[in-house]
This record gives C-alpha cells, sequence and structure tokens, in this order.
C-alpha cells in the first residue's frame, strides 16, 4: 500500500469525522442554549436548509457526506450520559468543567463517550479525532489541552489497551 494511499481518509473514515464536526457543533449549541437534545438536533439539521447561512455550500457538503446515524448517536448519548461523561472528565482537569471553553468541553464530552462507550474505535482514533476538532474549532492552542486530557481518561478507561500498545 502506497504512503498516499494510507493519509488519504477512506468515504467511512471521512463520514466519520464529518459527524464528529457536526456532534461537536450541535453539542456546542446544546450547551449554550439548554434546550432538549431532541430540539437542538431539529433546529441543527433545519439549518442546512437556510439560504442565508454564511457558509451555506461548506455545511451542506458536510452534511451530505456525514454518517448521520452516527451524529445522531452521538449527540444524544453525549446528552444522555452527560453526568458520568463529567464525573470522568472533572478530575483529571486543572479547572472546573464549567470553566472550560464551551468547544473544548463539548470536544471532552465526545471523547469521553467516545473512549466509554464504543469500545471497538481505538483509543488514539479518538484523541485523534478530539485533537483534529479542537483545531478546527477550539481556542489557538486548545488541542494541547484536549489532546492530554483525552491520553489521561484513555489510560483510565481502556487502561489494558493503551498498555497493550505501548509496549
Amino acid at each position: 500500500m502506497s504512503r498516499e494511499r494510507e493519509r488519504t481518509p477512506s468515504k467511512a473514515q471521512q463520514a466519520r469525522r464529518a459527524a464528529r464536526e457536526l456532534a461537536v457543533q450541535c453539542l456546542y449549541q446544546w450547551q449554550m442554549t439548554g434546550k432538549s437534545m431532541t430540539t437542538v438536533e431539529a433546529e441543527f439539521r433545519s439549518q442546512v436548509a437556510d439560504d442565508d447561512l454564511e457558509d451555506h455550500e461548506n455545511w451542506h457538503k458536510v452534511m451530505e457526506i456525514a454518517d448521520l446515524a452516527l451524529f445522531h448517536e452521538l449527540v444524544h448519548n453525549v446528552a444522555r450520559f452527560q453526568p458520568d461523561l463529567d464525573a470522568a472528565i472533572a478530575p483529571l482537569l486543572d479547572r472546573r468543567l464549567e470553566e472550560l471553553d464551551a468547544i473544548e468541553r463539548a470536544i471532552l464530552r465526545l471523547g469521553a463517550y467516545e473512549l466509554s462507550r464504543r469500545l471497538e474505535v481505538p483509543y488514539r482514533v479518538v484523541i485523534n479525532e478530539g485533537v483534529e476538532l479542537a483545531k478546527a474549532f477550539g481556542a489557538t492552542e486548545g488541542h494541547k489541552y484536549v489532546n492530554g486530557i483525552l491520553d489521561k481518561l484513555a489510560g483510565r478507561l481502556r487502561s489494558a489497551e493503551v498498555t497493550a500498545r505501548r509496549r
């Protein structure tokens, strides 16, 4: 297999990445509005039909390639398990969870969900996706913080997988 082919994500990988991108944005909206996830998801999905949306073409493209079933699973289960996810994240932070940037909080919750509930996804993929999301949507150096927290969380939630990988 050529190096170029190795670096080019498959359609399935692109679909999962797009689902995570949408999920982070939807989780952010959910955190900021306090509305139910069902309401936020419906509003979020309807935005694709909004012709006044500044970046309508890009938004539509992401919605077209995204794994929408994964998107739905991610946003609803992060909302459903939010207390458990927060309890897993909080001891690893250098401040209160509420003091985190809202995007980074959404990314950490998403990563915590995947590490704890989507065991078929390798921990390194979860961390990498969190870092890439933080680079795309978070503060300038936020990806470093996200990387550190998700790495520590992986060590706690998937210690056997992490240990096996590091050998």
